[in-house]
C-alpha cells in the first residue's frame, strides 16, 4: 500500500506541495515486490526544473520498460521542507512510493550545470546516504551520475561510486544485467564496480589514482589495476529512430519550466562554434526520421493534453526534414496547439517558418551573435557575418517583427575594448535597419534586448586551455559594454542586461577543476551552501570561506592559461573528438581563422570514427 512519506500538516506548511506528492499523469506504477532493481532517476534542483527536463524522460521511459526495474523520481527539496526534513530526520524519498531514497538499489543524478553539485550533496545528506562514496557500505544504493558534467566528473568524484560518459541509451541494460548477476551471486558491492567499469563509458573514481607536482597540477592519472581501463570513451547512440522515447511522457501537477511537450529532433551541431561544449561533446550530428517525429508529436500531445510541442536541438535550422515536420505539424496548430522553435537561425527560410507558426506580435526574435565584432566572431568560429545578421534583422522587421533579444558573451580569448564596444554598436545597427522601413510600415518602436554572459571555458572545447577574467575584471567590461551603449543614436531602443560574475566564476572552478574541489563542496555544502543557480540563495561570502578554509586556490584553476602538454583532469575520457582537432582549432582561434562547418566539409574532428550522422555525407 503506498503512503505518503509527509504528514498533511508538513504538506500544508509548505510551498507547492504538489512538488512532493507524486501521481501525476502517466505515471508509471509498479509493484515494488515484483522488481529486481529499483532505480530512484534524480534531478538536483527543484520540481519544476527537474520535470523539464528531456534526458530524465527519456530514461524513466527506457527503464520502466523493463518488467524487472522500477524508475522512481526524486528532485530536490525546496529550503523550506528541506528545513523541516533535517530537523524531523525525515529520510528523502521517492514520488513514486513515498520509499525512502536509501533503500533503492542505484541513485542516479543527472548532472546538469555547474552550479547544482551541492544540491547533489543535499540529496545524499537528506537520504541519509554517507556523502563520499568511500563510506558506503552494502546497504547504500550505487551512485551513480549522468549527464553533460561528467565529461568533467573529478569535482565530483569522492561522492559517485560510479559515473555514466554519454548517451544513456546504449548501456544501462547491460549495467542493469551486471548488477542483477552478482546480486544473484552474493557478491559485494566493490565485485559490482570493478566489474562496471569494464563497460563501455562506465567510470568508477574510486579504481583510479590521481598524483599532483609542486606546481599543482596533475602529475599522472592511473587506473589502480591492470584490468581496469586507462581511457573511458563515451557511449553514444547513432540511431535515434529506432531508440527510446517517451510517447506518454510525465505531466507535472503545476507549472514548470518547461510546460509543453518536447520532440527533439536531432542531437549535436554542425557548426564548431569553439565556445561551445555540446556542440563538440555531441558530434556527430544524427538526425531523426520525420515519420518517427509525426507519431511522436501524435502520441505525445494526445496523451498529455499539453497544448504546445517545442522542437529541441542545438541547430533547428540544419535539421534536413524541418519543413517537412513543420507542415505536419500545422495541422496541430489549426487546433489551437503552438509550436515553440527554439535554436534557429535568423535566414529567410527560419523566419519563414516562425513566420508560420508564432504570433509576431506577441513574440521576440532571440539570435546570438555572441560577439559584436566580426574578428571576435571568427576567433570564436561563430560562422555570422555583419552583413547576415542585418539582413536577417531586416527581413524580420519587414516580416513584422519588432521585439529582438540579442546574447553575447564577454571576456571571450583575444577579446579587446573595441570588441566590447562594437556590442551596443552592432544592437544600434540593427534598430537603424528597422527605421529604414517607412514609418506607415512600422508598428511603433523596436524593442532590443542585449543580454551578456561571462565567457567560461569548458572541457573538450577549442578553448578548453584559455584563462578566465576576474569578477572584478567581467564587471569592468559590461560596464565598458553600458557607457558604450549610451553614445548609440537609438540608445532609447536599446536596453542591457548583464548576469552576475560570482557564480560565473564559480562555474568556472567547477567546470575544469580536478578531485582536490570535493573538499570544498562540502564545505560550502556544510555551511548551508544550496540551490546556488538560484539569485535568491547564492551565498558569496560562505563559497569564499569555503575555499580559505581548504587552502583551495580560485585563481590557480581560473587565472592560468594551461599549457598544451598539460595533463587535464578530464584527459582519460575520449568523447569522441580528438585533442590534435581541438588544438589545431584553438590555434586558429588566435589566428582568426574560420572553420566551415561540418556540412561544407570535414575537419577532421575524429566524429567519423561513429560511422554515420553528418560525418556519412563525406565519406566516399
Amino acid at each position: 500500500m503506498r503512503q505518503l512519506a509527509l504528514s498533511d500538516e508538513i504538506l500544508m506548511s509548505v510551498d507547492k506541495p504538489a512538488r512532493y506528492i507524486g501521481n501525476e499523469v502517466n505515471m508509471v506504477r509498479k509493484n515494488p515486490e515484483d522488481v529486481a532493481i529499483r532505480f530512484a532517476m534524480c534531478f538536483p534542483d527543484v520540481y519544476e526544473i527537474g520535470m523539464s527536463h528531456l534526458g530524465i524522460q527519456i530514461l524513466y521511459d527506457m527503464f520502466n520498460q523493463r518488467q524487472d526495474v522500477y524508475c522512481e523520481r526524486v528532485y530536490s527539496p525546496w529550503s523550506d521542507l528541506h528545513q523541516i526534513m533535517k530537523k524531523e530526520k525525515i529520510p528523502l524519498f521517492t514520488l513514486e512510493t513515498q520509499a525512502p531514497v536509501k533503500q533503492m538499489d542505484f541513485l542516479g543524478i543527472t548532472i546538469q550545470y555547474e552550479m547544482c553539485y551541492t544540491n547533489i550533496l543535499q540529496i545524499l545528506d537528506l537520504s541519509q546516504i554517507p556523502m563520499l562514496a568511500k563510506d558506503r557500505g552494502a546497504e547504500d544504493p550505487i551512485v551513480i551520475g549522468g549527464g553533460p558534467c561528467t565529461y568533467n566528473p573529478e569535482p565530483l568524484a569522492d561522492f559517485f561510486d560510479l559515473f555514466y560518459i554519454g548517451e544513456g541509451e546504449t548501456q544501462y541494460d547491460k549495467l542493469f544485467d551486471l548488477y542483477k548477476s552478482v546480486k544473484e551471486k552474493c557478491g559485494t558491492r566493490e565485485d559490482f564496480l570493478r566489474l562496471a567499469c569494464k563497460l563501455p563509458g562506465n567510470y568508477v573514481p574510486s579504481l583510479y589514482e590521481v598524483s599532483y607536482k609542486e606546481d599543482h597540477t596533475i602529475a599522472s592519472f592511473t587506473p589502480k589495476y591492470k584490468d581496469v581501463p586507462s581511457t573511458v570513451k563515451k557511449e553514444i547512440q547513432m540511431d535515434l529512430t529506432h531508440t527510446a522515447y517517451p510517447h506518454k511522457p510525465l505531466v507535472p501537477f503545476i507549472k514548470v519550466t518547461q510546460d509543453r511537450v518536447v520532440l527533439e529532433i536531432q542531437r549535436g551541431c554542425i557548426r564548431g562554434c569553439r565556445f561551445c561544449q555540446a556542440g563538440m561533446i555531441y558530434r556527430p550530428t544524427r538526425e531523426r526520421d520525420v515519420s518517427m517525429l509525426k507519431a511522436c508529436a501524435r502520441d505525445m500531445l494526445e496523451n498529455t493534453g499539453h497544448e504546445e510541442i517545442s522542437l529541441s536541438s542545438l541547430s533547428s535550422s540544419d535539421y534536413s526534414q524541418l519543413k517537412e515536420l513543420i507542415d505536419y505539424l500545422m495541422d496541430f496548430r489549426k487546433k489551437g496547439v503552438n509550436i515553440s522553435l527554439p535554436s534557429l537561425r535568423i535566414d529567410a527560410f527560419s523566419l519563414d517558418v516562425m513566420n508560420k507558426v508564432q504570433d509576431i506580435r506577441k513574440s521576440s526574435l532571440t539570435f546570438a551573435p555572441e560577439a559584436g565584432s566580426q574578428r571576435l566572431r571568427n576567433v570564436i568560429n561563430k560562422g555570422l557575418t555583419e552583413e547576415m545578421i542585418l539582413n536577417g534583422a531586416g527581413l524580420a522587421f519587414e516580416g513584422g517583427w519588432q521585439k529582438v533579444k540579442l546574447y553575447f558573451m564577454l571576456g571571450l580569448p583575444t577579446e579587446t575594448e573595441e570588441d566590447m564596444r562594437d556590442i551596443p554598436r552592432l544592437a544600434d545597427k540593427i534598430a537603424r535597419r528597422y527605421y529604414e522601413i517607412p514609418k506607415e510600415k512600422r508598428n511603433g518602436k523596436c524593442q532590443i534586448t542585449i543580454s551578456t554572459s561571462f565567457f567560461v571555458p569548458k572541457p573538450f572545447t577549442p578553448f578548453q586551455w584559455a584563462p578566465m577574467c576576474k569578477k572584478e575584471e567581467y564587471l569592468a567590461r559590461a560596464r565598458i559594454v553600458n557607457e558604450e551603449m549610451k553614445e548609440q543614436l537609438n540608445r532609447k531602443s536599446l536596453k542591457y542586461n548583464w548576469h552576475e560574475a560570482d557564480v560565473t566564476v564559480l562555474e568556472g572552478v567547477f567546470a575544469r577543476g580536478d578531485r582536490r574541489l570535493g573538499q570544498v563542496l562540502l564545505r560550502a555544502y556544510e555551511k548551508g551552501c544550496i540551490f546556488d543557480a538560484w539569485t535568491e540563495f547564492f551565498d558569496h561570502q560562505k563559497w569564499m570561506e569555503a575555499f580559505e578554509e581548504t587552502g583551495i586556490s580560485i585563481d590557480f584553476y581560473n587565472l592560468r592559461a594551461r599549457s598544451l602538454d598539460e595533463i587535464l583532469p578530464w584527459d582519460f575520457i575520449d568523447c569522441g573528438v580528438s585533442k590534435e582537432f581541438l588544438i589545431r582549432e584553438w590555434q586558429l582561434a588566435q589566428k582568426e581563422t574560420v572553420t566551415p562547418n561540418c556540412k561544407l566539409q570535414c575537419n577532421g574532428c575524429g566524429a567519423a570514427q561513429f560511422k554515420g550522422g553528418v560525418c556519412l555525407e563525406h565519406q566516399n
